[in-house]
C-alpha cells in the first residue's frame, strides 16, 4: 500500500492560496513566512527571543532591546558587510 501524507504538507503556510499563483510562488511565500516568524538570537543579551514586531523592526522578548534589521531576517548579508567595513575603519 502506498504511504499516505498529510494534506497540505508541501504548501505549509501558503496553503491558504489553494491552487492559485503557481507552485514556485507559493513555496517562496512559505519560505519567507517561516524565516520572518522564527526566533533569532538577541545581539544584546544573547538569548533566542528576538521576534519581528513590524517590517524590519526586531524586538527581544527577554530584554526589550529593539533594533532595525532586514525585512524578513534580523541581519542581512549586506548589513554584515557594512558592519565589518565600519568596524575596520574605526580600528584604523
Amino acid at each position: 500500500m502506498a504511504k499516505q501524507f498529510r494534506k497540505g504538507r508541501k504548501s505549509r503556510s501558503a496553503a491558504r492560496f489553494g491552487a492559485r499563483y503557481g507552485r514556485k510562488s507559493r513555496k517562496l511565500v512559505a519560505d519567507i513566512e517561516e524565516k520572518s516568524r522564527a526566533s533569532y538570537d538577541c545581539p544584546q543579551c544573547g538569548r533566542k527571543r528576538v521576534k519581528r514586531s513590524d517590517t524590519a523592526i526586531w524586538r527581544c522578548a527577554k530584554c526589550g532591546h529593539a533594533f532595525a534589521g532586514g525585512t524578513y531576517i534580523p541581519v542581512t548579508s549586506i548589513g554584515r558587510s557594512v558592519a565589518r567595513s565600519v568596524k575596520r575603519s574605526l580600528e584604523e
